[in-house]
C-alpha cells in the first residue's frame, strides 16, 4: 500500500462529485472569485461553499478572502498524487498489453 495512500483517498473522494471535478476544472484555468464558480450550477451559494470546502480539506484548493470577496485557486501540484498512483496502475496493464501484443505476433508468424 503506498505511503501517501490517506492523500489519495481524499482526492478521490473529493473528486468522485461531479461538482467538484467541474469546480477544479474551471480553476484549472485561472483562480476565481466564488460568486464566478457558483454562476454555472443551480445551488444555492452555502451548497457550493461546502463543495468547496471538501476540495480544500482534501489539499486541491487554497482560497483567500480580501474584503468579502474570496478567491479560490486550484493548488499547484494537487493532483501529483493522482497522477503518480494512476501512473504505478498502468505500468502492470502496459506490461500486460505488451505480451499480448508479442504472442498476437508470434501467432500470427506461424500461421503465415
Amino acid at each position: 500500500m503506498p505511503k501517501y495512500q490517506d492523500e489519495l483517498d481524499a482526492v478521490l473522494r473529493a473528486l468522485a462529485d461531479p461538482t467538484r471535478r467541474a469546480v477544479v476544472e474551471r480553476l484549472a484555468k485561472s483562480p476565481a472569485v466564488v460568486s464566478e464558480l457558483a454562476a454555472p450550477f443551480s445551488m444555492a451559494l452555502p451548497s457550493l461553499m461546502q463543495h468547496l470546502r471538501v476540495l480544500e480539506n482534501a489539499g486541491l484548493v487554497t482560497s483567500q478572502k480580501q474584503g468579502r470577496v474570496r478567491t479560490v485557486s486550484l493548488r499547484p501540484g494537487a493532483l501529483d498524487v493522482l497522477h503518480l498512483w494512476l501512473g504505478e496502475q498502468r505500468t502492470p496493464a502496459e506490461r500486460q498489453a505488451d505480451r499480448l501484443g508479442i504472442h498476437v505476433i508470434r501467432t500470427d508468424r506461424k500461421e503465415h
